[in-house]
């Protein structure tokens, strides 16, 4: 496969794909196509922006004429489609918009795909549609353990992996989708055609569910950068009810090496899910955060913890998310590299210095750059 298009390449998990493919395959030509709404930034990818084998295109998903356009003219041989809105607080407020483009724009890139590939003599040969989901769609988990220990408590993956766990039961690939909110009901109804766009047509396709992602160049709406940036300027920050919500995290580049791997030789018609057997309660992930901000600040380690405000919890607040990714280390031979201390380490240090780029994004200039940039194109 030569001529891939990554969709929503200049936000923030897109960004590390793109980058990691433009520099690992000189061979392959990366079409980065990214509509730049305000989770959308260029910056993201200014060391390779140059490159030879790399192109930016603006273009919306849903505009299928465009779309097709882009799959005429770059002969296209696989999608890495990660373009999506993404916060669920969002999604409470605009459901519209949330089902326009994670519903209606997979579908228009899935037709894309189909119309173009179907007409080939070789068809569906070398050709890969690689759907990028979440966690969501699958519900909720109960914070509970059969055997009456309270947790957090040492659990073992059924790739015999020990790790902390807030509850005996994990989010499989085989489990009965259960969204909660109009984000992942929006996902849980894209996923739902990648797969009927194989299980009709034979497109060979896959889909990966994976759970929060942290490290650079993250929208600073999400809790990390957030409160990093918050910190750093000793804003309050809010904590959704208690703090009590548990999420399995995983470092942002161990996504991206995973993508890959998947993208390669993952087998068509099958899911993977992707996660980092690490739990955190939010409350405990803020505490390491102001502690590790404070300290790489020259402050006392949690003089800030004095910030920390207590909201009104989210409608519809899933209690526990955790992935057991099982599958994809046992088939593939896939594994997270960074423990969650060691990636917060290496996250708060980015943004902290790289401030200039967390302040252009929390000033809007870097909307107004692009706006003017692309108007007459």
């Amino acid at each position: 496969m030569k001529n891939i298009i990554i969709t929503g390449g200049a936000g923030f998990i897109g960004s590390h794909v793109v980058r990691l493919f433009v520099n690992k395959y000189p061979d392959y030509h990366i079409i980065n196509v990214d509509k730049l709404t305000y989770a959308g930034n260029l910056a993201n990818l200014k060391d390779i922006e140059n490159k030879p084998n790399y192109t930016f295109v603006k273009a919306d998903i849903c505009d299928f004429e465009t779309i097709m356009g882009i799959f005429k003219k770059y002969n296209v041989d696989g999608v890495i489609h990660l373009a999506a809105e993404s916060h669920v607080d969002r999604s409470i407020k605009d459901p519209f918009t949330f089902a326009q483009t994670n519903v209606m724009g997979t579908l228009s890139m899935l037709q894309a795909a189909k119309l173009t590939w179907e007409q080939l003599s070789e068809k569906w040969e070398g050709k890969r549609f690689y759907h990028i989901s979440t966690d969501e769609v699958y519900g909720a988990l109960e914070m509970t353990n059969p055997e009456g220990i309270k947790p957090p408590f040492t659990t073992k993956a059924s790739s015999g992996k020990h790790h902390l766990a807030y509850g005996s039961k994990f989010f499989t690939e085989d489990l009965k989708y259960m969204p909660h909110s109009p984000y992942s009901a929006s996902k849980a109804s894209s996923d739902h055609f990648v797969r009927a766009f194989h299980d009709t047509y034979g497109m060979p396709t896959i889909v990966t569910n994976c759970s929060n992602n942290y490290g650079p160049y993250q929208f600073p709406e999400k809790l990390i950068p957030l409160f990093i940036n918050n910190i750093r300027h000793r804003k309050p920050l809010p904590v959704y009810g208690k703090g009590e919500n548990v999420r399995d995290w995983l470092y942002v580049e161990d996504h991206a090496r995973a993508i890959d791997l998947i993208f390669h030789k993952g087998t068509i018609a099958e899911t993977y899910n992707i996660g980092g057997f690490n739990e955190w309660k939010n409350i405990d992930i803020i505490k390491v955060v102001i502690n590790t901000v404070d300290r790489l600040l020259g402050r006392k380690e949690g003089e800030d913890m004095n910030l920390i405000t207590y909201v009104t919890d989210r409608a519809g607040h899933d209690m526990r998310y955790a992935i057991d990714s099982s599958k994809l280390q046992r088939e593939l031979g896939w594994e997270p590299s960074l423990q969650f201390e060691e990636g917060i380490e290496k996250t708060v240090k980015w943004y902290l210095e790289n401030q200039a780029w967390m302040d252009n994004i929390t000033s809007g200039e870097y909307e107004k750059y692009y706006e003017s940039m692309y108007a007459n194109r």
